[in-house]
């Protein structure tokens, strides 16, 4: 039996890890979107097994972590989810950067769709730093994607 199956858990665990750490708070709207970058490698490279369900339940599992208002990070995950399965098998054919560029645009969208419902619930301002998480995220996607790559042939190689 292939152990396969055991990375996808294990690098939303990871992604999760890394999106819980804590930083400094002029950091705080430079943080990447790890949990929203993983979600699109494994929507994007198996999308049989990696849906809007684990895109929901992620987010979930993220509005627990946080303690923000319960379904905002679902809905938003479904959402990302959701794009790059309309878009996945565009992706594959695009160079890296390429790839880059689109994950960057998804992110910066989820980012001001979260921006706008954190003005709505909480009465806080709009704010348009988020699209430099959305920027490094892009930036970081070739790397994070040849990483993922790397892991989940060693894995299917059990």
């Amino acid at each position: 039996m292939s152990r396969y199956p055991v990375i996808i858990p294990l690098s939303f665990l990871a992604a999760l890890v890394l999106q819980m750490m804590p930083l400094p708070e002029q950091w705080l709207l430079w943080r990447p979107d790890w949990a929203g970058l993983v979600l699109i490698y494994w929507c994007t490279m198996n999308p049989q097994r990696v849906g809007v369900f684990h895109g929901f339940a992620l987010g979930l599992l993220l509005d627990l972590l946080q303690g923000s208002a319960l379904g905002m990070y679902a809905l938003l995950y479904a959402l990302i989810a959701f794009l790059v399965l309309l878009l996945y098998q565009r992706m594959r054919i695009y160079s890296l950067w390429r790839q880059a560029l689109l994950v960057t645009l998804v992110l910066a969208l989820v980012q001001l769709i979260h921006q706008w419902l954190n003005a709505t619930f909480t009465g806080r301002a709009l704010h348009l730093e988020f699209v430099g998480a959305a920027l490094l995220g892009g930036v970081l996607w070739p790397w994070l994607f040849t990483l993922m790559q790397i892991l989940r042939r060693r894995f299917a190689a059990f």
